[in-house]
């Protein structure tokens, strides 16, 4: 199958208190040198999806330097790639996504330039997230 992977990994969580207040809940350490992303990139990797997107907002700075660090996926330039995507400061905003919708919105032109006919997406959940389907 021809797919593009995508992982909105950018929820915040209050619930992790401690755990999640200098680092994405995408980056958190499990088995000492694995993070929780890991295990979706590795099956990615596995099921032959060659380019895949990582749409982060909160604390990303540790998330951004594990996926930048690793070389455990097979996601090579040439085959396709491994991409972090931050939201983009403009007058309208500071640096945050709004939203699901609008983080895709931000980042629509990675979708657009893939030529795979379908998108694998992911989302890490939020609290806002979990309290929506609990109504």
């Amino acid at each position: 199958m021809r797919a593009i992977g995508l992982i909105l990994a950018g929820g915040s969580s209050t619930r992790m208190k401690e755990l999640t207040k200098n680092r994405a809940t995408a980056a958190l350490p499990i088995a000492g040198g694995y993070r929780s992303i890991d295990f979706v990139l590795s099956s990615m990797s596995s099921s032959r999806i060659n380019k895949v997107g990582v749409i982060t907002q909160y604390n990303s700075k540790s998330l951004t330097q594990h996926l930048n660090s690793s070389k455990w996926w097979d996601f090579g330039r040439k085959k396709g790639g491994l991409f972090v995507f931050t939201p983009t400061q403009t007058h309208d905003n500071s640096y945050w996504y709004r939203g699901t919708a609008d983080a895709i919105a931000q980042n629509i032109d990675f979708l657009k330039s893939s030529h795979e006919p379908y998108v694998i997406c992911l989302l890490y959940t939020s609290d806002a997230a979990d309290e929506a389907r609990s109504v």
